[in-house]
């Protein structure tokens, strides 16, 4: 049995993990051009190593003497593309000179050698981001993101022209998969159909972004395992770009303060008082004084809808992860998601904006 057709086996039956694929990636790079890619050398020796597994992608490590890269595997899409590796490409060429993303070099979508999306791009070593000692430098991270001069009418993103009915619409589509599953928390769906009833008759407060738009390229999955922080060299870089939009910074600023975000690789959540100081220091690199006066009020009108986007995704992969429906299958994230899936927590999280003043 060739390579190609048993990795497509493995795949159907939704077992693939990273090290099933490594063969087609080596045989790749044994015959592909990639004269484009920074410091490569076509018929020089090199080696491949797994370097991380998420829900949708595969990344590598390529060491080749000095010089290393991460060849990413797409093996889905979130944001319903059939370009998927090319949308984040795309975006990584918008971003490149901003400094604080990875460098993108070499893409595939062809489909002919390997059946997925392929991405060559910039190894940055480094460590998660810290959110005790990190806030700051995160801070100016987001501000020369959002700032980074884009032509709004020639760019390829997705343009989030409704910001909160954009997310509500998108746990609309995920929350059923639970709601409707025989797996799922009587009380827990309950009060889900409760929050998303809410959620329903609130977004008509988008008017405030679509009568005062401020748009720019954002990321929308901003938990601190997608940063690496260099130690040694003081930077911090943001990566996967897979779902990127054109539209209002608040989404990446209220994501990144969310609780299931802070909580996703940590055991840390935002203080009121941390998440006062990390805003101040996002103005502090902002020189548009009308977006610096009007941030806060932006990232409060969108912090519910984010914690229902984060919750209604979690409870999605819970109940496909134990149908055998998700082809990637991470357990760290399960485990996680399973604790997002407490009543408590997101009584904690919701009954502010469901019963303010209660």
């Amino acid at each position: 049995m060739g390579p190609l057709l048993r990795i497509s086996r493995l795949f159907i039956r939704g077992v693939m993990d990273l090290h099933d694929v490594l063969p087609l990636v080596e045989a790749y790079l044994e015959d592909a051009d990639l004269s484009s890619v920074r410091g490569w050398h076509n018929n020089a020796p090199f080696a491949v190593s797994p370097l991380a597994q998420g829900e949708y992608n595969m990344n590598y490590l390529v060491r080749q003497g000095g010089a290393a890269w991460v060849f990413r595997v797409n093996m889905g899409t979130q944001i319903n593309r059939d370009d998927q590796i090319l949308y984040e490409f795309r975006t990584l060429k918008l971003l490149e000179t901003t400094g604080v993303t990875p460098r993108p070099f070499y893409v595939d979508d062809s489909r002919q050698r390997m059946e997925y999306g392929l991405l060559i791009m910039e190894y940055l070593p480094g460590q998660p981001l810290d959110y005790r000692r990190d806030l700051a430098a995160a801070a100016r991270l987001f501000a020369r993101i959002h700032t980074q001069p884009v032509p709004s009418e020639q760019n390829h993103l997705i343009y989030e022209d409704r910001p909160l009915s954009m997310t509500f619409e998108e746990c609309a589509r995920l929350l059923p998969t639970y709601m409707e599953s025989e797996l799922a928390d009587p009380a827990l769906r309950d009060y889900l159909s409760e929050v998303l009833a809410w959620a329903d008759e609130a977004r008509y407060r988008e008017v405030y972004f679509v009568q005062d738009p401020w748009s720019c390229t954002i990321n929308t999955e901003v938990n601190s395992g997608n940063f690496v922080a260099d130690r040694e060299r003081g930077t911090l870089h943001l990566l996967d770009w897979e779902k990127a939009l054109w539209g209002d910074p608040s989404q990446d600023l209220s994501h990144f303060c969310a609780p299931m975000t802070t909580l996703w690789k940590t055991d840390y959540r935002m203080t009121a008082e941390d998440k006062r100081h990390f805003l101040d220091a996002y103005r502090e690199h902002i020189c548009d004084a009308h977006w610096r006066d009007t941030v806060v009020d932006r990232v409060r009108l969108r912090d519910p809808f984010n914690y229902l986007r984060g919750i209604s995704w979690s409870a999605m992969a819970w109940v496909k992860y134990q149908t055998g429906e998700h082809a990637l299958r991470n357990p760290d994230t399960f485990i996680k998601v399973s604790q997002y899936l407490d009543l408590a927590f997101l009584r904690g999280m919701f009954e502010p904006y469901l019963r303010p003043g209660a």
